[in-house]
């Protein structure tokens, strides 16, 4: 069997301590989590993850960032198999409210990256990722129905929009109700932009 290159070795390390970080941080939330108790789930040592990462909260935005490029991959996919770009928009709004429910997500993208990584930190991340897909969508959205307004800062105001949709979910008591209400209140808010059927 051929040895696995140093470039291999360290990719399979970073995995599974993302992997491992992931796992304990949906379950237990950041604060509650040590160093000790990750390495330990990686099955590596406390070497390994300072090499890596310099510390437990870097190792945590590798972990933000990997879900958040899981989330728009999911997203995009959606989006992709919509016939047309109104259901495109509809599909993707629905999708990432239901994706916003999952405990991983809501614990570790919701609830914990705006505290550990601070707001603006957290924004761009959020930003990174998913501005891309939001800009897609209005794009074509103004393809089928033409209109003046710049199409960046549209974008930029829709993602704020719907994450902070997201937020509501993610801290409700009653999710399923609010994640109804959410999108009720998004799809009126961003009915104009919607091309017409």
């Amino acid at each position: 069997m051929p040895r696995r290159s140093q470039h291999d070795r360290s990719a399979s390390t970073r995995a599974a301590l993302v992997a491992a970080g992931r796992d304990l941080f949906a379950r237990h939330g950041y604060e509650h989590v040590s160093a000790e108790q990750i390495v330990v789930a990686a099955g590596m040592s406390r070497g390994a993850l300072y090499h890596h990462h310099r510390d437990k909260r870097d190792l945590f935005r590798a972990v933000v960032e990997h879900l958040e490029a899981e989330v728009t991959a999911e997203l995009t996919a959606v989006v992709d198999a919509s016939p047309d770009s109104r259901s495109a928009m509809l599909a993707a709004l629905a999708g990432y409210l239901d994706i916003c429910r999952r405990p991983d997500v809501a614990r570790i993208l919701l609830n914990d990256a705006p505290a550990v990584l601070g707001w603006q930190a957290w924004r761009d991340i959020e930003t990174r990722h998913g501005l891309g897909l939001v800009t897609r969508l209005l794009e074509s959205a103004v393809d089928d129905r033409p209109t003046d307004v710049a199409v960046p800062v549209l974008a930029q105001l829709v993602l704020s929009v719907v994450l902070e949709a997201a937020l509501l979910v993610a801290h409700s008591d009653d999710p399923d109700a609010t994640r109804a209400r959410a999108e009720h209140a998004l799809l009126a808010l961003l009915s104009g932009l919607l091309p017409r059927d």
